[in-house]
């Protein structure tokens, strides 16, 4: 349904890469647009924490772990950032580890592709001319009258760029049930941990296989691991591990005391006994990945005009299909409003 644009902007609900791909398509469109995020940056779940080892910073991906390029859109965007130097081609090579101490095996999938200064940073980079405002916690979205509104302010529009749960949280229900929500309501935890050592303890027999990154099996604690030095490109040894849903559901609560376990997890699963980190911490992430992902890019109902986007519309959850998603909702708006 077209609808005139007139003075409100489309308003954009979340600030990770799909949220800001969309607020990108819609401002190439030439139609006005807000970002609203809660957190202090940009970004989502391509989180970054900034760390020190031996006096020197060292970024960390506390979030997303990488990304792979497939489709040609986004192919274009991956190559503008390698071309300034925002990202670059990491590894095709992951190991198996096993719990039951059968001996590691490499594995090749698609090229993964690292940010030099973090994931956070291609976000920022997209973001960077875009009407965007921080730390804003958005409580309700009205879509009952003649155009919906964030909080009580009008929009010509609303993309809420979250995860399902919390879209169906801040909508009305005959609105969320006309976009099909349901389906994805369900989705699983994580519990990222990362640490840093003076240097790498892990046995011999790993670092033969040129661990870069690591998908675990077995294991009632870890599902994957991530040599960050290698990820970064300056060798540091600090490690990343994702933990599995169910050792996360445990620490929703207390996502510190979480650590101690899956340090003990990485010395049996590494073959090495790791002396006491430099650094160690852990983030929460209570909607890592949906259990059940949509086939459909987007979706956007016809009579409010408020739109659903991000990594779990149209198959596989990762960064590509986040922007992928983002970026078709922002161009079927425009093409609506402008």
């Amino acid at each position: 349904m077209a609808r005139p644009l007139g003075e409100a902007p489309v308003v954009v609900v979340g600030g990770g890469i799909s949220g800001i791909a969309c607020a990108r398509a819609l401002h190439a469109g030439g139609v006005p647009v807000r970002v609203l995020d809660r957190g202090r940056r940009v970004g989502g779940r391509m989180a970054l924490r900034r760390e020190r080892i031996d006096g020197a910073e060292h970024v960390v991906d506390i979030g997303a772990s990488y990304f792979t390029v497939s489709d040609p859109a986004f192919a274009g965007v991956a190559d503008d950032w390698l071309s300034r130097g925002l990202a670059r081609e990491w590894t095709d090579t992951f190991v198996v580890l096993h719990a039951d101490g059968t001996p590691p095996a490499p594995t090749q999938g698609p090229m993964r592709w690292a940010a030099p200064r973090g994931l956070r940073t291609l976000v920022e980079d997209l973001a960077a001319d875009l009407d965007v405002t921080s730390a804003r916690e958005v409580e309700q979205v009205d879509a009952d009258g003649a155009a919906p509104a964030v909080d009580g302010m009008p929009a010509a529009a609303v993309v809420l760029a979250m995860p399902q749960p919390q879209a169906a949280d801040l909508l009305p229900e005959p609105v969320a049930e006309r976009l099909g929500l349901e389906p994805g309501l369900e989705w699983q935890p994580a519990l990222t941990v990362w640490a840093g050592w003076p240097q790498r303890w892990w046995a011999p027999q790993v670092q033969a296989r040129e661990l870069q990154g690591a998908f675990v099996h077995g294991s009632p604690v870890v599902d994957r691991i991530v040599d960050d030095g290698s990820r970064r490109g300056d060798g540091a040894p600090v490690l990343v591990a994702h933990s599995t849903p169910e050792y996360a559901a445990r620490w929703l609560d207390d996502p510190d005391g979480g650590i101690a376990g899956v340090l003990a997890e990485l010395g049996r699963l590494l073959g090495g006994d790791p002396p006491p980190p430099l650094f160690a911490g852990a983030r929460r992430w209570s909607l890592a990945a949906p259990c059940t992902a949509q086939d459909r890019p987007f979706a956007l109902d016809d009579d409010s005009l408020v739109g659903v986007c991000g990594d779990a519309w149209g198959g596989r959850s990762r960064i590509e299909q986040a922007w992928l998603s983002g970026d078709a909702l922002g161009w079927e708006l425009a093409a609506r409003l402008g």
